[in-house]
């Protein structure tokens, strides 16, 4: 009798016993409860696989898709970069995760993906904006109504996108509806409330696409288990010039003024005296949650922790940092420039300060839309941001970035200079890092920077910025000396 594979909320079920096979058996585990067998939706190629092979005959009522003809409207003439990641992609049975800097075409990959494959596909992204984005890119090139499920839309097609929040509580009603699963910026996945996604999807053909699978928490394991391992990656270096903008990269560092140190002192100290008396190790993954909870405990906890918000306030809002991005701004006044931040009070600050348009997530799509048009029509040459156009947002024509503050992500360093790098005949692009001559902020800005994309040689370029030390950090240096906190 012949086996029966049935779909249930992000599970694979097999009714009854199951016929002798050590595999089949360490994959479907018995659910005492219904008398039946489950897996996780993903074992579902593997199971399928397996029967095959074995040669076990089964009847299929899980899978609700079947091939579908996705001709492209137009030839699609791929880079060499973009071929060779579709072709390693194919290699590994259609599994698996590329790693593409932004502005390398990743999306059109994707394209060349969907097409390959001729199966239903869902799309998964982090944002509603790339949401939008993705929709008019596939509708361009497959000439038919694609579905979105999220941001207010409810309509599902055989080309369908989606945002991770909306696929993580609809993953259990439509995981056996799509043969190939795209998760665009894939490093997101891991994360516990987005992994059923891919967990609870039968789909056995998937595609992760990042700039950097790397994660402080090490989930880079969780990706390539639920989609494959990584079968292509090219860095900014490897592409600059050819495919993406040449460009320069300046850590400008600037002191603090003598009643910001004095404040930046009296904070650092009490901040730094209440870790040392907890005696929690911050090395530790759990190590800064530890340290939040034990602050919350007691009023002089409470106080500690104040302080050590506001010494990262006054390191990244500095008044000699916006003295030298005002130098930057006129220098560059005939470019495009983003300015990034890591917080929204700094860039609302910033945007009363210097009448510059703000970005943040906050901003109406409507607004945004707007702001970014007007952006790329050269209208508006400045936009400030926190932390919304770090990743996926197209944001053409910008050639020059200055990062005002930020964390010590890798990933979010080596995505805000990938805004500035999409290609154009004569473009050349400039990053600037503006950093406090801090013990806490320099960590910061050497940790961020422990990327390839940074530790390459290039002449040095000297700019005339009064009361800043100009470091170019193009390629590997010793840090100078700071003063102690």
């Amino acid at each position: 009798m012949a086996l029966e594979l049935h779909f249930d909320h992000g599970t694979l079920v097999v009714p009854g016993a199951l016929p002798e096979d050590e595999r089949l058996a360490q994959l479907l585990i018995p659910d005492h409860r219904t008398g039946n067998h489950r897996a996780p939706a993903h074992r579902y190629r593997e199971i399928v696989a397996r029967l095959h092979s074995r040669g076990i005959p089964y009847n299929d009522l899980a899978r609700q898709y079947e091939r579908v003809d996705l001709p492209l409207v137009a030839p699609l003439s791929p880079f060499p970069h973009q071929q060779a990641a579709l072709d390693a992609w194919v290699a590994g049975g259609c599994t698996g995760i590329v790693e593409l800097p932004t502005g390398a075409g990743k999306t059109l990959l994707a394209v060349m993906a969907i097409q390959h494959t001729g199966r239903p596909a869902l799309i998964v992204v982090p944002t509603i904006d790339l949401m939008l984005q993705w929709q008019q890119v596939l509708q361009q090139w497959f000439a038919r109504e694609i579905g979105m499920l999220g941001g207010g839309a409810h309509e599902r097609r055989e080309l369908t996108v989606t945002t991770y929040d909306s696929a993580a509580a609809q993953t259990e009603f439509h995981g056996n509806r799509f043969g190939l699963l795209i998760c665009d910026e894939c490093h997101h996945l891991p994360a516990p409330a987005y992994r059923f996604i891919a967990a609870g999807s039968l789909a056995p053909y998937r595609l992760g696409l990042t700039a950097t699978l790397d994660r402080t928490d090490r989930g880079e394991s969780v990706a390539m288990e639920l989609l494959g391992a990584v079968r292509y990656r090219a860095g900014i270096d490897e592409l600059e010039g050819s495919y993406l903008a040449p460009y320069e990269i300046h850590t400008l560092e600037v002191s603090l003024d003598d009643d910001e140190q004095q404040r930046y002192d009296e904070c650092r100290a009490l901040y730094v005296d209440a870790l040392r008396r907890s005696g929690i190790p911050l090395n530790h993954p759990s190590g800064w949650a530890q340290f939040i909870a034990h602050c919350y405990r007691s009023e002089e906890g409470r106080l500690a922790f104040a302080a050590y918000r506001e010494q990262k306030r006054i390191a990244f809002t500095a008044q000699s940092k916006i003295e030298t991005l005002w130098r930057i701004l006129a220098r560059h006044r005939r470019d495009r420039i983003l300015i990034f931040t890591e917080d929204n009070d700094t860039v609302y600050r910033l945007s009363r300060l210097l009448l510059l348009p703000v970005i943040t997530h906050q901003t109406k799509p409507p607004e945004r839309a707007e702001l970014l048009k007007a952006f790329a029509t050269g209208e508006l040459p400045v936009l400030l941001t926190s932390k919304v156009l770090n990743e996926g947002v197209d944001v053409p024509d910008a050639n020059v970035g200055v990062i005002l503050s930020g964390n010590g992500s890798v990933r979010e360093h080596v995505q805000r200079l990938g805004r500035i790098l999409r290609k154009r005949e004569g473009k050349r692009a400039t990053l600037y890092e503006i950093c406090t001559a801090v013990a806490a902020e320099g960590r910061i800005s050497e940790r961020r920077r422990q990327h390839r994309a940074y530790q390459r040689g290039e002449p040095a370029i000297h700019h005339h910025l009064p009361r800043s030390h100009h470091r170019r950090s193009a390629r590997p240096h010793r840090t100078p000396p700071r003063r102690r906190c």
